[in-house]
């Protein structure tokens, strides 16, 4: 275990991370970060689907592309990598015997498939029956579905966010849209982190694992939240809104004089402060008085608003509002995130060694703990570059056997 990982609030944990691509990867790397040894299984040769999803790739440093996608590197961080064929007996043999040490295991193989090498819960619970076993898939482990594979864009759709996503269908642009980045897959990593850290929980009351089955499509039906709420209370199929808020107003988009803000009024008083300082008389109008009001009178109140906030500048506007607690804020492209006051100060990009650029960036965990601060341990691992390190020390492997297996194609020379 990394030295520098002994005081994370985990680093007593070790994860086994044999999932690909974003939702399970997003889970094991926030466990690296809180201090857990997370061992990631590749396929030798190939590795994790998402090493090839660029350009952009990392450059090495003579500015040429690398191997290591953008993509890749934005879930790996803090793990080891290991080189291993599970389709082969030796191969499985030796997944078990790492799986015997550990205290979880995330895996996002369809359905049954593990189970086909002798990987699955039961055969694996019979050898460590403290293990936590995460499955996450696109559609779960029961229902007419669950053999289905499942990615991001499709749960989006099916789910129903890409019904409340995008403008008005009466509208330029109008239809439904999906959301920036992959909501699906990165929600989904963060229920199954809490689903471990429960039965984790649970664990130390009575050393009991257990398995957890984690289903994209449950994760996007459970988080459209309040708009879930709308409908079930309502009847009502809810629409899209573009940069609208269903149940606040005024809460989108608005043109100032020289670009686009955000202005998000939350309540009747920060209404209020907003006509005050704009120089307006809507509050006192009795359809706008109340957010009910103003959410049934939105069609008077939205053209209104137009017309006076694009008097002024986005940075007026924010000068203006922001002090009187009034929510507003500018459209930042990410170049703007990043040079952003705020984001700077609060250490959101970060750059760790890696083997073959010298450094490479990484956005920082959200996560800010007093007594166990994060540290970040390692940069995305190259494919197998822990393989022999890995193997020598859990399984005491020798340097000749590791040659053997390498020459038969079962870990990654």
């Amino acid at each position: 275990m990394n030295a520098s990982n002994q005081r994370g609030a985990l680093s007593h944990i070790r994860v086994l991370d044999m999932s690909r691509v974003l939702a399970g990867p997003w889970a094991g790397q926030i466990f690296a970060d809180l201090g857990a040894d997370v061992i990631k299984i590749e396929r030798p040769g190939s590795g994790d689907d998402t090493r090839g999803w660029g350009p952009p790739y990392l450059k090495d440093r003579d500015g040429n592309d690398t191997h290591e996608a953008a993509y890749f590197l934005a879930a790996n961080r803090g793990k080891k990598s290991v080189a291993l064929d599970i389709a082969k007996p030796e191969g499985q043999h030796l997944l078990r015997q790492l799986a015997a040490q550990s205290d979880v295991l995330l895996e996002n193989y369809k359905a049954g498939d593990l189970a086909r090498y002798g990987l699955g819960y039961e055969d694996l619970k019979a050898i460590n029956p403290g293990l936590i076993y995460c499955s996450i898939t696109g559609f779960g482990q029961t229902g007419p579905m669950c053999s289905v594979a499942g990615y991001d864009f499709i749960i989006q759709g099916i789910g129903g966010l890409m019904s409340i996503t995008g403008e008005r269908d009466d509208l330029p642009g109008g239809g439904p849209q999906k959301v920036g980045v992959a909501v699906a897959d990165i929600t989904t990593g963060l229920y199954s982190t809490i689903a471990v850290l429960a039965a984790l929980a649970h664990r130390t009351r009575t050393g009991e694992g257990q398995y957890i089955d984690m289903a994209l499509l449950d994760v996007q039906v459970a988080t459209i939240a309040n708009m879930n709420m709308n409908y079930l209370i309502s009847g009502k199929v809810p629409q899209r809104q573009g940069n609208a808020h269903a149940n606040i107003v005024p809460y989108q988009v608005f043109a100032a004089s020289d670009g686009e803000l955000v202005l998000a009024v939350g309540n009747d008083s920060q209404f209020a402060k907003f006509c005050d300082a704009a120089g307006c008389p809507f509050s006192l109008d009795a359809r706008f008085r109340r957010n009910a009001d103003r959410v049934r009178n939105r069609a008077e109140l939205v053209p209104l608003l137009e017309d006076v906030l694009k008097q002024r500048t986005v940075a007026e506007w924010v000068a203006l509002l922001e002090p009187l607690g009034v929510p507003v804020g500018p459209i930042n492209n990410l170049a703007q995130v990043f040079e952003h006051p705020q984001v700077v100060s609060r250490g959101m990009r970060i750059d760790l060694p890696h083997p073959l650029s010298g450094s490479v960036p990484q956005v920082a965990s959200p996560i800010r703990m007093s007594a166990t601060p994060l540290q970040y341990s390692a940069a995305p691992p190259t494919l197998g570059q822990h393989t022999r390190e890995v193997l020598r020390e859990r399984l005491d492997l020798s340097e000749e056997e590791l040659e053997r297996l390498a020459a038969r194609g079962v870990v990654g020379s």
